[in-house]
C-alpha cells in the first residue's frame, strides 16, 4: 500500500471511530505501529489530525480549508445518509446541479437509481464519479481552484451555469448558523453555488450536524432561500425561528 493510500484508509477509519491508538490502526491496516506514527506525523503537520499519547483523532475544523479526501471521510455515514433522503426529492428527468461538495458526491453515487436525470456540476470527483454510469453530465470547464482541489472556479465556470436551468440544486456550505445564514471558507466557490441557486427552481442544502454553529468566513445564502434542508439532525432544535415544512430528517 502507498503512502497517500495509506493515509486514506487512517482518515477513513477515524471518520469512523473519531478517536483511534496506534496500536488499533496498525491491526486494522495490518503494518507496523512505526508506519502508522509517521503517517500520522505527516497528517498533523498537514493539520488533518490532533495527535496525543498513543492516540489521534480528526482535526477540528474550525473554519479552515479542508481538503476533499478529508471531507469525504468526515461525517462520512451522516453524508450518506443524508444523501439518501435528499434523491427522494429528485424526480424522473431532472436537470440537477451539484456542487463541488462531498455531500453532492455521495448524491451523484446514488443517482443512477433515477432514470432520464442530467447532472451539471463543477466537481471533477462528482464527474470522474458519473462517468461509470449511463448520466448524461456536464462540467461547467474553469479554473481548477487553488485551494480546493478537484473543483472548478472563475469565470469560464459562471458563464457556462448561465446557459442552464435547472430542476433542482442540492449544494452544501461549511457552516450554518441559528439564524440561518449559510457560510462557507471557499471564497471562489460562492459565485458558483450562487448561480446554482438562482437558476434552479428547487434549492436543498445538504447539512450534517457537524456544521451547525460552526466558524466559517465567507457568506453564502440564507434559509430563506432555500427550499429544503436534509440534515441528520432535528432542525427544529436548532433554528431561532424554525420553518419545520422545510426540514427534511434524514
Amino acid at each position: 500500500m502507498y503512502k497517500c493510500e495509506r493515509q486514506d484508509e487512517i482518515l477513513s477509519l477515524l471518520s469512523d471511530t473519531e478517536y483511534a491508538t496506534v496500536d488499533y490502526l496498525a491491526r486494522k491496516m495490518n503494518i507496523s505501529s512505526s508506519s502508522i506514527r509517521r503517517d500520522l506525523k505527516n497528517l498533523e503537520e498537514r493539520g488533518l489530525v490532533n495527535r496525543s499519547y498513543g492516540g489521534v483523532k480528526i482535526a477540528e475544523a474550525s473554519g479552515k480549508k479542508i481538503p476533499f479526501s478529508l471531507r469525504s471521510h468526515e461525517n462520512s455515514p451522516q453524508k450518506k445518509q443524508i444523501a439518501k433522503a435528499a434523491t427522494s426529492l429528485i424526480n424522473v428527468g431532472d436537470v440537477i446541479f451539484l456542487d463541488g461538495s462531498s455531500s453532492a458526491y455521495f448524491v451523484a453515487e446514488l443517482l443512477p437509481s433515477i432514470s432520464g436525470v442530467t447532472v451539471i456540476t463543477n466537481s471533477v470527483d462528482t464527474m470522474n464519479c458519473l462517468s461509470r454510469y449511463e448520466i448524461k453530465a456536464f462540467c461547467t470547464g474553469g479554473m481548477l481552484s487553488p485551494d480546493n482541489k478537484g473543483v472548478l472556479v472563475g469565470g469560464y465556470a459562471q458563464s457556462f451555469l448561465n446557459h442552464f436551468q435547472a430542476d433542482v440544486a442540492l449544494f452544501s456550505v461549511q457552516a450554518v448558523n441559528a439564524d440561518g445564514r449559510c457560510f462557507d471558507c471557499y471564497h471562489d466557490e460562492i459565485p458558483i453555488r450562487n448561480l446554482m441557486i438562482k437558476n434552479a427552481r428547487r434549492k436543498i442544502l445538504l447539512c450534517d450536524s457537524s456544521k451547525w454553529n460552526r466558524p466559517s468566513i465567507f457568506y453564502q445564502c440564507c434559509t430563506d432561500d432555500i427550499d429544503y434542508i436534509v440534515s441528520d439532525r432535528d432542525l427544529n432544535e436548532l433554528f431561532q425561528n424554525p420553518t419545520p415544512e422545510k426540514y427534511i430528517l434524514a
